[in-house]
């Protein structure tokens, strides 16, 4: 069936929305109200985040800059498949290199498909008092090494399509700004 045929049918248009930022930023967060506000409109949508990513599919990677290109690569074929199916596939996942978010983007370019490059902001020091993993205060320690933010990089990126300032901006004002993505 072709795609076009499959969203008439089945009254769903597929498109990925990439949540990127610092650990503690409010990703998985917002993409959760994004997805509550898009059930309630009867869009399908699933979140393929990245914590549960680590645990499954992408198990047999590290954290090496190679492996996190590697973990970023499958996420976005992931994504693809699932925008194909017509579903909104939400993707929260740090993705801490631009030119790995740039070939996430590409993917779905290449196929045809929308893709909106969200960059969830908050400044480092938020984050870390966040730290919902106590992640920060283990890479402080010296206990977690490449962490990213603290003795890793994370590249913004240049030209997202939206820019969430998570902490000036409540989680179902981010969420309604995100849906407006899709309208376009």
């Amino acid at each position: 069936m072709l795609r076009a045929e499959r969203w008439e049918k089945t009254s769903n248009r597929g498109a990925t929305i990439w949540f990127t930022g610092l650990s503690g930023s409010g990703k998985s967060t917002v993409a959760v109200a994004v997805q509550q506000k898009l059930i309630e409109i009867g869009r399908v949508s699933y979140l393929l985040d990245g914590d549960n990513l680590r645990m499954g599919l992408n198990g047999d990677l590290g954290f090496s800059a190679e492996d996190r290109s590697e973990n970023i690569r499958r996420v976005g074929e992931v994504a693809r498949l699932f925008a194909d199916a017509g579903v909104v596939a939400l993707v929260p996942v740090i993705s801490p290199y631009r030119a790995d978010r740039d070939l996430a983007r590409e993917i779905h370019v290449r196929a045809g498909l929308d893709f909106h490059e969200v960059f969830v902001d908050a400044p480092l020091d938020v984050c870390e008092a966040r730290d919902p993993k106590g992640l920060y205060v283990k890479a402080r320690a010296g206990e977690i090494k490449g962490f990213t933010g603290i003795d890793d990089p994370y590249e913004s990126p240049l030209s997202p399509e939206l820019i969430v300032k998570t902490a000036e901006t409540a989680v179902e004002d981010a969420a309604a700004l995100i849906l407006g993505l899709l309208a376009s």
